[in-house]
């Protein structure tokens, strides 16, 4: 598996920042969270990849490259 480069990683980081909700689009695992599941990112570690609180009380985490996920921001 090819890690992400600093830049990349500084990418993830700035567009998935601790707080931010995310809304799952894809994720091959048979523990994933319902596509459509949204959660509270908690942590971006050095490989990419961003570890979610699932609003369903999953924690797995998004994979970089294998994962996919997209910011969501709630009205309120």
């Amino acid at each position: 598996m090819k890690l992400p480069n600093r830049e990349t990683l500084i990418s993830i980081r700035h567009s998935y920042p601790v707080g931010a909700r995310v809304e799952l689009l894809h994720m091959d695992d048979e523990q994933a969270p319902p596509i459509g599941t949204r959660g509270t990112v908690i942590n971006v570690d050095d490989i990419g990849t961003v570890h979610v609180m699932w609003d369903n009380g999953s924690t797995l985490g998004a994979v970089w490259k294998e994962d996919r996920i997209t910011r969501v921001f709630d009205k309120t």
